[in-house]
């Protein structure tokens, strides 16, 4: 039996506790609807073996999609990662600049000559895996980018402090505790060790109002996209070579359940942010607002020129920053065909 013939019986998927359409058609039963009647389980990478977790960063297991942060994406392309980039989304998160409430930090020109917090590079058990698994630190440091930016200011107006990495390891583990020990370095500026700490999503809001600490800086009030690059902005959907090229309409299918929950999510908010409380382990009230300005509008993934350069962007930065083994060429790992198959679906089943 070729490859493309033989049979399937298992999609793993794998997506970060943020918004995503593939967390909606899951959560919905729809990836689950959409193939069992061929006898294939779609189960995500959090309910598999925990030595599963790794795939969430080096994608090297065959029957896997991915919809998540894009540090670990890159960093696993970078390394060889037999992936292919199918789609992109953009949603904001609540990026922002947190601070103690008497700094009188309230605008990007205020941080000029203050103390950030610059998570260090994690200790990672598997070495190739630390670049890519530094989550806190590539997120913080291109926070502070655009927000300096923003001022005319650069990395180099600023001093960076290190702190402790906290406990992102880029595994799919998925709780409160690892969630909220992501951001570190707000111990740091509760001491007074650090002036500013870079955040984003609801486990941060949460921590803030945990803390006492409030926002300096909303990046998401920007009107620039280019601002709030960052490690979910974009957010690519990756998936394995071995499975797009043996079982390709298996993704095409995949696709077409998340575009449907993409559209589904546009008339349903209220239902939206009740999974996310699920998805980011957050009350209802740190959902509203970490995701706000009709971010249930725009979860569809999408391969635009536009979304395309600002996901370059991530990835320059990323080379230039240290947090890449190795540059490569974006357009040679995009496949635009699965996602153009997926919409043409869609659009004949609403005909």
């Amino acid at each position: 039996m070729s490859e493309k013939n033989e049979a399937l019986n298992q999609i793993w998927f794998t997506r970060c506790p943020v918004p995503t359409a593939t967390g909606i058609a899951y959560k919905l039963g729809w990836l689950t609807e959409e193939f069992e009647r061929d006898g294939i389980a779609v189960s995500t990478l959090q309910e598999g073996p925990r030595e599963f977790n790794r795939h969430h960063y080096d994608h090297q297991l065959p029957t896997l999609i991915r919809e998540g942060g894009n540090l670990l994406a890159i960093a696993a392309r970078a390394q060889y990662a037999p992936t292919r980039l199918i789609g992109l989304t953009w949603i904001d998160e609540w990026q922002a600049i947190l601070v103690r409430p008497d700094s009188g930090i309230t605008e990007p020109q205020h941080l000029k000559g203050k103390r950030l917090a610059l998570p260090a590079f994690v200790d990672h058990p598997i070495k190739e895996h630390v670049r890519g698994s530094s989550i806190a630190r590539g997120m913080s440091l291109h926070g502070y980018k655009g927000a300096l930016g923003i001022a005319g200011l650069t990395l180099d107006d600023v001093e960076l402090v290190e702190v402790a990495a906290g406990r992102g390891r880029g595994d799919a583990r998925r709780t409160r505790e690892v969630l909220g020990g992501l951001w570190a370095g707000l111990d740091d500026l509760i001491s007074g060790n650090v002036d500013a700490v870079y955040v984003k999503g609801a486990s941060a809001v949460e921590a803030a109002k945990r803390l006492g600490v409030v926002v300096g800086i909303d990046l998401d009030s920007h009107p620039d996209p280019a601002v709030r690059v960052n490690n979910g902005t974009p957010r690519p959907i990756t998936v394995h070579e071995h499975l797009l090229e043996n079982h390709f309409d298996l993704v095409v299918r995949f696709l077409y359940q998340t575009l449907r929950a993409a559209d589904w999510a546009k008339h349903n908010l209220e239902g939206v942010r009740a999974i996310l409380q699920d998805e980011t382990f957050a009350g209802a009230e740190s959902v509203a607002t970490a995701y706000r300005n009709d971010f249930h509008l725009h979860l569809e993934p999408a391969l635009t020129p536009e979304r395309i350069a600002l996901f370059d962007k991530q990835k320059n930065f990323m080379w230039i920053h240290g947090l890449l083994d190795r540059d490569f060429e974006l357009d040679e790992w995009i496949d635009q065909r699965p996602l153009q198959a997926a919409l043409q679906r869609l659009q004949s089943k609403a005909a």
